[in-house]
């Protein structure tokens, strides 16, 4: 076995996000367009005595994440040694995070998605991609994108799926909020205030990042959830607002929110944009990132 292992997985960002009708387990019918960005976590691996799984995390909301069997990266470990039946599992984990938690842009499904390509090397199982995809389908809907990476499209509950042919790299910047949403509560809040819509992609939004036409992808930019996060966080509407009237291609909540998602024309413009939304009281911080970038990768 390796002694450590480094991986770095990236967080996303949904160009589309169509929300259906729930299932017989009161999941959510999706229809989603992912793509990776490069703001992103780290992920550290090391070997220890079997049995002994270990997490501890550094950086963004570290204080506030737990490291019991409650956090995905845990149960992803757990999981995957199960899976492959390694008599002797035991790993040390530790994560930088970048990614805002609560935020919409699936941090701890990256983690998760990290420690399953970490883990899969550390204790030297050989799985492929396809292999850990089933895995990450069962740890939650994010994470076998993380693996994957890139821009896909996502269906069903968002696991299955299918790569978008793109061109061009797109310049994102992200305003974080004070404060957090859970999944859960905005998709109850969704289902309140609005009744089950198409899942169906918007073919305009596809041609544009087949095309490479950012100003046409951030004009096709839909989110369902996004009333749901606004009635949940009034003040977003203003931070969306600052965003467009400072020459943003395209404004969205990302996901369930509350990280609102700017498209700038060029890396200089998501300075500016970061510029204009860090005066406003009710945005937390700034992050600028591209994409689209490759799934969890493993460090040299």
């Amino acid at each position: 076995m390796t002694r450590a292992v480094r991986v770095r997985v990236p967080a996303k960002v949904n160009l589309a996000l169509r929300v259906g009708g729930t299932d017989e387990q009161g999941f959510h019918e999706l229809g989603t367009v992912f793509q990776a960005v490069s703001l992103g976590d780290e992920v550290q691996a090391e070997t220890t005595r079997p049995g002994d799984f270990r997490l501890a995390f550094q950086g963004e909301g570290a204080g506030f994440l737990p490291v019991d069997d409650t956090n995905l990266a845990i149960r992803a470990a757990k999981l995957l040694a199960q899976r492959f039946d390694v008599a002797d599992a035991g790993v040390s984990l530790l994560i930088r995070k970048r990614i805002p938690v609560a935020g919409g842009m699936a941090g701890g499904s990256a983690d998760a998605a990290a420690v399953l390509v970490a883990c899969n090397a550390l204790w030297g199982l050989g799985a492929s991609r396809d292999d850990l995809q089933p895995i990450a389908a069962e740890l939650g809907s994010d994470v076998p994108f993380l693996l994957l990476g890139g821009t896909a499209i996502g269906t069903g509950r968002g696991i299955d799926l299918t790569p978008v042919m793109t061109s061009g790299t797109y310049h994102w910047t992200f305003a974080l909020s004070h404060g957090g949403l859970s999944t859960p509560s905005v998709f109850k809040e969704f289902d309140r205030l609005s009744d089950p819509r198409s899942t169906e992609i918007p073919e305009p939004l596809l041609e544009a990042l087949r095309a490479g036409d950012a100003a046409a992808v951030g004009a096709n930019l839909t989110n369902d959830l996004e009333e749901a996060a606004l009635s949940l966080q009034p003040s977003l509407a203003h931070t969306l607002k600052l965003g467009l009237e400072a020459g943003a291609l395209g404004a969205i909540v990302s996901g369930s929110g509350p990280t609102c998602a700017f498209l700038a024309g060029s890396d200089a413009h998501g300075h500016e944009l970061a510029e204009a939304l860090s005066v406003f009281s009710g945005v937390r911080a700034v992050r600028r990132a591209y994409g689209p970038v490759a799934g969890a990768q493993v460090l040299p």
